[in-house]
């Protein structure tokens, strides 16, 4: 009646079209998780804080971070970027953010975290705007599902006035 390859096809595009049925509900599944993410982030010590001859302040710290962040995943969650990123304003510009930590989190059991780190990239304004500024520490995340789009969101967790003097 029908050839081989009629029948292959007709076999090989019921079987695409069922994996792209089940992506989409997969997908459409993460509207229904509600996360409730918990961040608690201390700033232990300001191990650095100097005008730089070009003019540029630049800080180093010391941090203390603790996280619980396993409600983000879900069955269709592949890994969460996270990071740590201050935030400030000055007169030049309203929001300015930097970051100072990051990660990669690959398992649930990961997720939740306490860990006692300098910032990983190097913290300096252009200008010297930081004396006495206050900053927020703001925790960031974005979820890489293994199929659907991304999804981001943050937490601020604290606020911390630097230093007054170099």
């Amino acid at each position: 009646m029908h050839s081989f390859g009629y029948r292959a096809n007709a076999l090989l595009t019921f079987s695409l079209t069922i994996l792209a049925l089940m992506a989409a509900m997969a997908s459409f599944s993460d509207n229904f998780n509600s996360p409730s993410p918990t961040a608690h982030v201390q700033v232990l010590n300001v191990n650095r804080f100097q005008n730089r001859p070009n003019g540029d302040d630049e800080i180093g710290m010391t941090l203390s971070i603790s996280a619980d962040l396993q409600s983000l995943f879900t069955w269709n969650t592949k890994q969460v970027f996270v990071f740590l990123a201050a935030e400030y304003g000055t007169p030049k510009n309203a929001m300015n953010q930097v970051s100072l930590w990051d990660g990669i989190i690959q398992l649930k059991e990961d997720a939740k975290f306490s860990t006692k780190v300098k910032n990983k990239y190097r913290f300096i304004d252009q200008g010297s705007n930081l004396r006495g500024r206050d900053i927020n520490l703001t925790l960031h995340w974005h979820i890489m599902p293994k199929t659907g789009k991304m999804f981001a969101d943050k937490l601020v967790v604290t606020g911390f006035q630097l230093p007054h003097s170099y």
